[in-house]
């Protein structure tokens, strides 16, 4: 018996509207089933209407800060115009997932929560649908953890957040992450006390000599932040207790701790998916590893081995191979060796590839390269000289990683998450013409050092001071 569709997608974030976008628009039969609102974490409660938030605060930033270049101006925060330029931007984008853009490539658009049944079939409010091949990209959430007392206590997660108007007057933030700093940035330029708790160190993933860097500009902007200890307990208040003893009174309590996949309410047992704590499981190439019609995509997907990465542009990544495997039956398979990441605090700090950690963890012998943001010229114009370049290299000069804490450094990553992925040497990236003066010849410069020591080595001297006597 044919089935009702071709393909069917669950979950119409970033990960799933890539899919059902480019099914749709190759004449398959693709249904579109999302049980909350379109466009899903990115577009709802994560990377538009933070970056929204960012960018309101940096241009509070900018304008307390003009003083270096002798003007002087002094900003005054509407909080609700500031809300509403946040709802504007995600209003502004909204269209472009909307269902009625994807019923007009041709997918049928189904408002539900889906379950499995079989390992074919999915039932979406009352009704059961049939489909050759299903993409699981449900997505995550905020991960709560469980702190004594936390559950009586009202508090924020990135969901929650956005249809909080209020404006905290001291906002606690668990978690030292890429949410948590972000976002204590944000309010605290914007007026809020803000107090971040990281049970480790703030930017844990990243190199420790850029999130020193990071912390600083934080503290510089307002923030406190108490790193090594952990929350023990919750009290109304919000009231947080250390590991230590202190207790620390807030206005708002935002939950910034980690996420975690919704797999709960698919019926995953029923379709003959396997789970683990992290996801559906799949191999390297997106396929469940327990059912061949089945595939999974984005936050929810947990590869064996390799395990989740939630970012949108992972989505993105992930669609991709999704499609070339059960639409083009093509091999294809995950490879991170190059996967970029960006806090976007400011400075923001970028990373591609391997920490300098994670390559030695891996068995690489390394040489670290740095280059200081005070040594560039257009960074000094624009008395932004905060930052610094590290790349980890190879002896023989293969890139294995790149971080950046610079401004727009999540703008500049882009070269170097290439020349990873295409193994580019590092004498080409040392050699390749930046625009003057721009801050993208900071991790050039980085590059070039490692070829200053041979350069100028004993052994060069005499062959230039040979070549110099020749007619």
């Amino acid at each position: 018996m044919r089935p009702d569709f071709d393909i069917a997608v669950i979950g119409a974030g970033a990960a799933g509207l890539s899919v059902a976008n480019v099914a749709a628009q190759l004449g398959l039969r693709t249904a579109l089933i999302e049980r909350g609102t379109m466009g899903g974490d990115c577009l709802n409660t994560g990377c538009v209407p933070s970056k929204a938030l960012l960018a309101a605060a940096h241009a509070v930033q900018d304008a307390r800060d003009a003083s270096r270049f002798g003007i002087t101006a002094t900003p005054v925060v509407d909080w609700a115009k500031v809300w509403a330029h946040v709802h504007g931007v995600i209003a502004n984008i909204a269209p472009a997932d909307s269902v009625e853009r994807y019923t007009g490539l041709g997918a049928e658009v189904i408002q539900g929560e889906a379950r499995f049944t079989a390992a074919d079939t999915l039932e979406v409010a009352g009704r059961r649908l049939t489909a050759r091949r299903i993409v699981i990209a449900a997505g995550a959430r905020a991960a709560i953890p469980p702190i004594s007392g936390l559950d009586s206590v009202p508090f924020l997660t990135n969901e929650s957040l956005w249809g909080h108007a209020e404006q905290p007057s001291h906002l606690l933030v668990l978690g030292g992450g890429p949410i948590g700093l972000e976002m204590a940035q944000a309010f605290a330029l914007l007026g809020s006390q803000v107090t971040v708790i990281e049970a480790t160190r703030i930017a844990g993933r990243d190199e420790p000599e850029l999130a020193d860097g990071l912390r600083t500009a934080l503290l510089r902007d307002g923030v406190t932040i108490i790193e090594g200890e952990a929350v023990t307990a919750v009290a109304p208040g919000p009231v947080v207790t250390l590991a230590d003893g202190r207790r620390i009174a807030g206005s708002h309590l935002l939950v910034a701790t980690g996420r975690r996949p919704n797999i709960e309410t698919l019926g995953l047992e029923a379709g003959g998916v396997a789970a683990s704590r992290l996801g559906v499981v799949t191999d390297a190439g997106l396929r469940s590893t327990t059912n061949r019609r089945v595939y999974a995509a984005g936050d929810i997907a947990d590869p064996v081995g390799i395990g989740p990465r939630t970012f949108t542009h992972v989505c993105a990544y992930h669609a991709g191979i999704v499609v070339r495997r059960a639409m083009f039956r093509l091999p294809a398979k995950l490879d991170y060796a190059s996967l970029p990441r960006v806090t976007y605090c400011a400075p923001e700090l970028a990373q591609a590839g391997l920490t300098e950690a994670e390559a030695r963890a891996a068995g690489h012998e390394v040489k670290v390269l740095f280059w200081p943001l005070h040594d560039n010229d257009r960074a000094q114009a624009e008395r932004r000289t905060e930052g610094r370049v590290k790349l980890v290299v190879t002896p023989r000069g293969r890139i294995l990683g790149a971080g950046i804490l610079a401004p727009h450094a999540g703008e500049m990553i882009g070269t170097w998450t290439l020349a990873i992925a295409r193994a580019i040497p590092l004498s080409a990236a040392a050699g390749m013409i930046v625009p003057y003066p721009t801050l993208a010849e900071a991790p050039k410069r980085a590059a070039g050092t490692f070829f200053t020591p041979s350069l100028f080595a004993a052994r060069t001297k005499w062959l230039v001071g040979l070549l110099a006597r020749l007619p």
